[in-house]
C-alpha cells in the first residue's frame, strides 16, 4: 500500500491567526477554511486512518485540566497521525500543586521548545488568557460554559459532509443550552454559514436571550422536529449547575428525549447528532442513538480531520506567519 500524500500548498495561505480560541471571532470565509482543511486531511489519510507525516518535529502539549475522553484521544491521535510529538500533562502532579501559577507552568512548558499547547478548563476565558502570555499556538478545548470550538467544527463539518452548503438548512440545538460550551460554538459557526438555528429546552435552561444572537427560542421539541433538518441533542450538565433546573431526570426525557416517536414526526432524512458523551434514555433512546439517521459515531470520527486540519493550521510551517489577533473581553450568555 502507498503511503499517503498531502499537498500541502493545496491548503488556502488566507489563515491568519496564531491560536484557535473561540469561532465568535472568525469570520465566515474562516470557518470554512477550516472546514475545507479537514476536508483534506480526511482524504489524504484515507478516512484519518494513516500516518501523514507533515507535523515530524513539532511537539504538542495537552493541558487538560478538567476530565475528558473523547477531545483528548481525539487531538493527541490527530497530532500524532500527522508526526508530531504529543506530551500529556498531568495537573494533579504538577508543580501547579506546590503553588506555582497557571502561566509560569504554561511558560516553563514553552521554554522546553513546545509548539502547541491544546488546554481546557473550567474558567472561561483561560485559553484567552494563555494566548496573551504564550508565543505559540493555543488551541481551545472547552473553556467552561464559554465555548468548545472544534466540537462545534466537527458537528458542522458532519451535517456539511452530508448536506453540503448549510445556507438554509434548519438546525435545532436541545437540551441544556445554558451550560454548553458546544452549544456556544455551534451557533456561532452555524448561522454565520447561513443555517436557521432553534435552540431548544425547558426555559430554566434556554433564555429568550438567545433570540439577540438571531436564533429562534423554543420550549417545545415536539413543535420544532417536523421542521429541522438537523438535530443536535446535548446532554445535561449537572456538574455546571448549582440547582436542579427541572423536577426530574424522568421529565425531562418526557419532555425533550428524542424517541422513536417523535423520529416517525420527523422529515425522513433528519440527521441526528449528539457531541457525547450521550446518556441514552436522557437525550435520546436507544432505537434513536443507533439508527441509519444518527450521525454520532460519524462526529467522533470526524473530529480527528478537524483537529488534524486545526493542528496544521496553527503549528505547521505556515503558523510561523499568522498574526496574532487582539483578545476583545465580551460579554456571554
Amino acid at each position: 500500500m502507498s503511503s499517503p500524500t498531502f499537498d500541502q500548498q493545496a491548503v488556502p495561505s488566507q489563515w491568519t491567526h496564531r491560536h484557535l480560541l473561540d469561532l465568535e471571532r472568525l469570520t465566515p470565509d474562516e470557518i470554512r477554511l477550516l472546514l475545507d482543511t479537514a476536508t483534506l486531511f480526511k482524504e489524504a489519510t484515507g478516512g484519518c486512518r494513516r500516518k501523514l507525516a507533515v507535523l515530524t518535529g513539532t511537539t504538542v502539549v495537552t493541558l487538560f485540566f478538567e476530565n475528558s475522553t473523547r477531545t483528548k484521544t481525539s487531538f493527541a491521535l490527530a497530532a500524532r497521525r500527522l508526526g508530531a510529538d504529543v506530551v500529556d500533562f498531568s495537573a494533579s502532579s504538577s508543580s501547579l500543586s506546590k503553588g506555582e501559577s497557571f502561566i509560569d507552568t504554561a511558560r516553563n512548558l514553552e521554554a522546553m521548545g513546545i509548539d502547541a499547547v491544546v488546554v481546557r478548563h473550567g474558567t472561561p476565558g483561560t485559553p484567552h488568557l494563555l494566548a496573551q502570555h504564550l508565543s505559540v499556538g493555543v488551541i481551545n478545548a472547552g473553556d467552561g460554559p464559554h465555548e468548545h470550538p472544534t466540537q462545534g467544527l466537527l458537528d458542522i463539518f458532519s451535517i456539511r459532509e452530508r448536506l453540503g452548503d448549510l445556507q438554509g438548512v434548519t438546525v435545532g440545538l436541545v437540551g441544556d443550552i445554558a451550560h454548553s460550551r458546544t452549544a456556544r460554538s455551534n451557533l456561532w459557526g452555524l448561522v454565520k454559514l447561513g443555517a436557521r438555528v432553534i435552540v431548544c429546552g425547558p426555559p430554566t435552561l434556554v433564555s429568550d436571550r438567545w433570540r439577540e444572537l438571531g436564533v429562534e427560542v423554543s420550549h417545545d421539541l415536539d413543535a420544532i422536529v417536523p421542521r429541522c433538518d438537523v438535530l443536535n441533542l446535548l446532554r445535561i450538565q449537572f456538574e455546571r449547575q448549582n440547582t436542579r433546573p427541572f423536577p426530574s431526570v424522568r421529565e425531562y426525557a418526557h419532555l425533550y428525549a428524542m424517541t422513536r416517536e417523535r423520529l416517525k414526526r420527523a422529515k425522513k432524512d433528519l440527521l441526528i447528532l449528539a457531541p457525547g458523551p450521550i446518556n441514552r434514555g436522557v437525550e435520546v433512546s436507544a432505537e434513536v442513538a443507533d439508527c441509519p439517521q444518527s450521525l454520532i459515531l460519524d462526529q467522533v470520527a470526524n473530529g480527528l480531520a478537524v483537529r488534524m486540519g486545526v493542528l496544521w493550521l496553527t503549528c505547521g510551517p505556515r503558523a510561523a506567519d499568522a498574526v496574532p489577533a487582539a483578545i476583545p473581553t465580551r460579554g456571554g450568555f
